[in-house]
């Protein structure tokens, strides 16, 4: 009996291992490539990543041509993102802010739009839309001014108080929200300043989707490692605010993928990605520099893509007057002053009143 029993345990076992082994054995028929895959990383120091950070800030001005693709946000359904997809333009940048941004009609290079910044205030001049001239304005405001409470207060009415709700969410959204120094940190970037801020390096992986594979490619669904560098403001209270942070891409190698900047509040103000580096100029002199920018303005609603046409035609380095930057009303177009409509606003006037009113004093 006992015997009977050990040879039957046994047997038992032995099945046990042969199926195990067998199962271990078996593999599959195709590889699942929905499984993001983990891509490879290279290691960097601390002060490599500042020292790109400074090396793409030494860059001081610049003039190019660059098409531009325009996405409105807020209200695709209107059309605004087809209208004003592609456009060329001409860029001008010089620090500390300053900015001169000329938005045309491909083929006939008609200027849509013209807008500058002085680094203080912006101008822009809406010139072409469409033929109605309902839109064509000479808008005035402030850099560092919220018009949140005017775009909500206006966004029922056009400029002329007359109620037209989707005149002025395509004038408003298409072009006062889009303010030329939004772009000035995107190609001017600030330098690292140790005195004022603190630095602090982490790192992240992502999954992303690659475009520029096959969709079944094993490597079209990866897990990317970036490294996160965070500029840190000092604050009176002794505390912390996130001012800046870089994202560096560590695949083959080490560079400069993203930029976010944030407000006091810790809410972005800007979404900056880099695309494939390249040269600049035909001096041999700016290599490595990012051939596209995408600014993506979150609380504006907005996202602005620019790609230089010419690299090698770009012109850095310059001194441009003054004057350049401040853009004149030579086109005798209807002002809105955003500053003092913000102030009608909160006195209690509403944009209707105020135009009913000056109507009233002519």
């Amino acid at each position: 009996m006992f015997r009977r029993n050990f040879f039957r345990q046994s047997s038992i076992i032995l099945l046990l291992l042969f199926v195990l082994f067998v199962s271990g054995c078996i593999k599959p028929s195709t590889k699942d490539n929905s499984r993001p895959t983990l891509l490879k990383v290279e290691d960097a120091a601390q002060a490599q990543l500042l020292e790109q950070v400074d090396r793409l800030a030494r860059v001081n001005s610049m003039r190019a041509k660059m098409d531009l693709k325009f996405e409105d946000n807020s209200y695709a359904e209107l059309g605004i993102a087809e209208k004003y997809k592609t456009a060329d333009g001409e860029v001008v940048v010089q620090r500390p802010g300053k900015i001169l941004l000329k938005v045309q009609v491909p083929i006939i290079k008609t200027d849509v739009a013209q807008m500058t910044s002085d680094g203080t205030r912006f101008r822009v001049a809406v010139l072409e839309d469409g033929g109605s001239g309902k839109y064509k304005k000479f808008v005035i405001g402030s850099n560092n001014a919220d018009y949140t409470a005017l775009q909500a207060e206006v966004s029922r009415m056009d400029f002329d108080g007359n109620g037209k709700g989707k005149d002025i969410k395509q004038n408003v959204n298409a072009f006062s929200n889009l303010r030329p120094q939004h772009f000035t940190d995107a190609m001017l970037m600030r330098p690292v300043d140790a005195e004022n801020f603190f630095y602090s390096q982490s790192t992240i992986q992502q999954q992303e989707e690659n475009m520029d594979v096959a969709k079944k490619s094993p490597l079209r669904n990866v897990f990317r490692g970036y490294y996160l560098l965070d500029e840190l403001r000092k604050n009176p209270d002794r505390s912390l605010t996130v001012s800046r942070r870089f994202w560096f891409d560590r695949v083959g190698t080490v560079r400069l993928a993203r930029q976010q900047i944030f407000d006091e509040n810790g809410e972005i103000e800007s979404d900056i990605t880099y695309g494939k580096a390249g040269n600049l100029t035909d001096t041999g002199e700016y290599n490595n520099l990012p051939l596209r920018i995408e600014v993506t303005r979150p609380k504006e609603k907005y996202k602005m893509s620019l790609t230089y046409q010419s690299p090698e035609s770009v012109s850095i380095g310059k001194t441009y007057d003054a004057d350049v930057f401040v853009l004149q009303n030579s086109w005798n177009l209807q002002e809105v002053d955003l500053d003092k409509r913000l102030q009608e606003i909160r006195n209690g006037k509403s944009p209707a009143e105020n135009q009913a009113s000056q109507t009233k004093k002519k």
